[in-house]
């Protein structure tokens, strides 16, 4: 049987002490049976995984975790959502995800939408293609409040250019000076156009109205951010050697699997959320392990805790991710031989409920991996081995290497 190797990543992870849980964090509270037993057999320390000059998007942290430095290949966060979806972006296009948001009196109350089903999306991205799209503007469903913008334009870096926040780290705050800016006035107007004429759009549908009527937050407004062009990565096998698959309910990661020629596994029951199917989710990668050489599994559910300031969500997720996706893969590899890798992608701490580009801890495990003696896997205990890696490509290849860092 060839080297396994298992990359496991519960996003946003990485957290900040509470006066409510007692000056710890999320990790030191929660019961990690699984992950501290990993500990102990192997090594913890920390990691940078966003480059300086980098925002601590998702996007960056992911790509630098799976051994590609965004230095190189970073193209924004759009297009590899599109890659998922199936949408090739041309040259003379720019694609921009589009949120399907809740803002009440000028204020961003819900990046999400009340995390408004897929199903539900698709009728409002057909609402507003119907009524603001064109040879040169086109939305496409994607999952959840997760959707895509592609504009055609004869000027793509005008509309690169632009600033734009993402929705989630302006949550309670007054919109209006995070609107899109920039120095072409034209792509300005055009894109803080679409987000203003979305409200009387999305205000007229029926799938809002019933929101509105269950006490569920409306999805009355698109949010524009995110934005980028198409670029080529070289595979995953051409560039590790390896044969490699990607689980996960989120389109970004599953759209730089696919560009990197991961296989895209696709897991009943994921949904990128609390309720998500943390079972499943190891059930499958156990399976793909069969006939690959690598996976990466990824939970979203830390990080949604994160942003939605939700205390007990985040440790209940951290507990569950243990229990039910570290524990069973665990235990596949204590027999078989192989290494696990463990790292959030970036902090998303309750206090500031966005992500942060400070490091994160990392937890190395398997054949080759000398125990460093702690007690257990959470903030101090990686801090207080010294260890530290530079980046997520550096950490990546110490991984597959199998050596001591």
């Amino acid at each position: 049987m060839s080297e396994k190797f298992v990359l496991l990543v519960p996003d946003g992870a990485w957290d900040l002490p509470l006066d409510a849980l007692g000056g710890k964090t999320p990790l030191e509270v929660a019961q990690t049976p699984f992950m501290d037993r990993m500990a102990k057999e192997g090594v913890v320390g920390l990691v940078k995984t966003v480059p300086d000059g980098f925002s601590p998007a998702s996007d960056v942290a992911n790509m630098s975790l799976l051994g590609y430095p965004p230095e190189e290949f970073y193209s924004g966060r759009a297009p590899l959502e599109a890659a998922n979806i199936g949408v090739d972006i041309a040259s003379n296009q720019v694609a921009f995800r589009c949120n399907l948001v809740t803002v009440y009196e000028g204020k961003m109350v819900d990046y999400s939408a009340g995390h408004i089903s897929t199903q539900e999306a698709e009728y409002l991205i057909d609402d507003l293609n119907n009524a603001l799209g064109s040879d040169k503007i086109r939305f496409y469903a994607g999952t959840s409040y997760r959707n895509l913008l592609v504009i055609t334009t004869d000027s793509p870096q005008a509309f690169l250019s632009l600033k734009c926040t993402p929705p989630h780290n302006i949550m309670g705050e007054e919109i209006e000076r995070y609107l899109p800016q920039g120095d072409d006035a034209e792509a300005v107007r055009l894109v803080r156009g679409l987000m203003e004429a979305s409200v009387d759009v999305l205000s007229k549908s029926d799938v809002n109205k019933v929101r509105v009527d269950l006490g569920e937050n409306p999805a009355n407004m698109i949010w524009l951010w995110g934005q980028g062009v198409g670029r080529e990565m070289p595979s995953f096998e051409e560039r590790y050697g390896l044969k490699g698959a990607i689980i996960s309910a989120v389109d970004l990661l599953k759209g730089l699997g696919r560009k990197v020629g991961l296989t895209v596994v696709e897991v009943p029951g994921a949904t990128g959320y609390y309720d998500t199917n943390y079972r499943g989710k190891a059930e499958h990668a156990i399976k793909v392990l069969e006939d690959h050489d690598f996976v990466m599994v990824h939970v979203e559910a830390t990080d949604e805790a994160g942003h939605n300031g939700h205390i007990e969500e985040k440790v209940r997720a951290l507990e569950r991710f243990d229990a039910m996706v570290v524990g069973p893969i665990y235990q596949y590899f204590a027999s078989r031989g192989g290494r696990i890798l463990i790292s959030p992608d970036h902090p998303t701490p309750l206090r500031v409920r966005t992500h942060t580009s400070d490091p994160v801890g990392f937890l190395l495990w398997g054949e080759g991996i000398s125990p460093a003696g702690v007690s257990g896997y959470d903030e101090n205990a990686c801090t207080s081995t010294g260890i530290f890696v530079g980046s997520g490509p550096e950490l990546f290849n110490l991984f597959l290497k199998g050596v001591r860092v």
